[in-house]
């Protein structure tokens, strides 16, 4: 059994970007940049007002000659004493030295006057200000979300290259297991753990290739791994552990896997198995939905990350407040679900690695390290984010 810490290095450090790929800068969401984002413009690309009012020259009053409109520029120099008309987003003619708002604006027979006076540069947009042709804008590995999309085509960026989406294949072994949850004999079990992890999944720009129902038949888990040849990514719950129906380790060695680590020091999730085939990797995670979904999270993820390009392919901390006191911790790392409050982060007391319900009701995962003592209420403790609830 190995650290968790142990168990990232060595699952990361072996997985490298997949191919590159141009695609069309509006459906970029979601994907990770290969390259860094070069701006082939300048924004703003002249000195722009910044409110709707007056352009002027020099001290007050002004006579206004015209009008300049986003878009529509004033085409003549402004000599001092004069002004135009401008609307927010309008370049300055050459001249202008300060925007008369308009709600300290009065205008009288073409002639303008402002109370207060209006500061030199005040309320203008100097050209550049936002960023220059060359700057680079955003660094390789970034995951790209609206405001880099707009940034993106504000920069004059049209197609960008990013790399290819991950293939998953989803394996769900267990005979219990029946497809439609609402055709479900009492003594079976609806299988949730596929739709959950194809949801995470997706979540990081993964597209799932299969997902699959296995039966706890030896050969029928080597002919299902058989038929995920394509995935750059296979993922199975349930049979990673060491009962008697537990085939997954045997089905990786038929299959022609090899065995990377087996069993990592974290609670829930022990039973997490890594292997590779070629290019191919393989997480088995722990049939209860709990402890699927945490290491998923903690791994399938990261993985996934990776895989796509991303720099930070771990998942990032943050530290909360306790809403509460937390018990001792135990000889492996866990990770505990929580609610968020306005007082902090208040520990979930079902802790069975069952119980859908209460990983349904956390907002958060707490990471609490091997031995970690007693902790008061108001501590601070490591957070991760989750997606299930209102605060994501």
């Amino acid at each position: 059994m190995i650290t968790l810490d142990e168990a990232w290095e060595r699952l990361l450090s072996s997985i490298a970007p997949l191919e590159a790929e141009q695609i069309p800068v509006d459906e970029s969401g979601g994907r990770y940049l290969r390259e860094a984002l070069v701006a082939r413009r300048t924004q703003p690309y002249a000195d722009l007002s910044a409110m709707d009012g007056f352009a002027a020259s020099g001290e007050g009053p002004w006579a206004v000659i015209g009008e300049a409109r986003a878009g529509h520029a004033f085409d003549r120099a402004l000599s001092p004493g004069q002004a135009v008309a401008i609307s927010t987003g309008a370049a300055l003619p050459q001249g202008a030295d300060r925007i008369v708002v308009k709600e300290d604006a009065s205008l009288a027979q073409a002639v303008l006057r402002a109370d207060p006076l209006p500061t030199p540069g005040r309320h203008i947009r100097r050209r550049g200000f936002d960023f220059k042709t060359g700057d680079t804008l955003l660094a390789a590995g970034t995951r790209m979300a609206a405001p880099h999309i707009a940034l993106a085509r504000t920069a004059g960026v049209g197609t960008i290259g990013v790399t290819r989406r991950p293939r998953v294949a989803i394996l769900e072994c267990g005979d219990e297991l029946r497809a439609d949850p609402v055709d479900c004999p009492p003594d079976g079990l609806p299988a949730s753990n596929g739709a959950m992890t194809a949801c995470m999944v997706g979540s990081v720009g993964a597209e799932v290739s299969s997902r699959v129902l296995v039966p706890d038949r030896l050969e029928a888990v080597v002919n299902a791994l058989d038929d995920a040849k394509d995935a750059d990514l296979v993922l199975t719950s349930g049979g990673a552990s060491v009962g008697e129906h537990d085939l997954i380790k045997p089905a990786l060695e038929r299959a022609g896997f090899t065995l990377d680590f087996w069993r990592v020091a974290i609670r829930p999730g022990k039973p997490l198995i890594v292997a590779r085939r070629g290019s191919q990797l393989m997480l088995g995670l722990p049939g209860n939905p709990v402890s699927t979904f945490v290491t998923a999270f903690l791994f399938a993820l990261p993985a996934l990350r990776r895989m796509a390009g991303s720099e930070r392919a771990l998942p990032q901390p943050i530290n909360l407040p306790l809403a509460g006191v937390l018990p001792a911790a135990g000889t492996r790392r866990e990770f505990l679900r929580a609610r968020l409050s306005p007082e902090g982060a208040t520990l979930i007391d079902e802790r069975d690695s069952s119980a859908l319900a209460a990983l349904a009701r956390a907002d958060v995962l707490i990471d609490r390290p091997i031995g970690a003592p007693v902790q008061a209420e108001g501590a601070l403790v490591s957070c991760y984010l989750l997606e299930n609830g209102a605060i994501a």
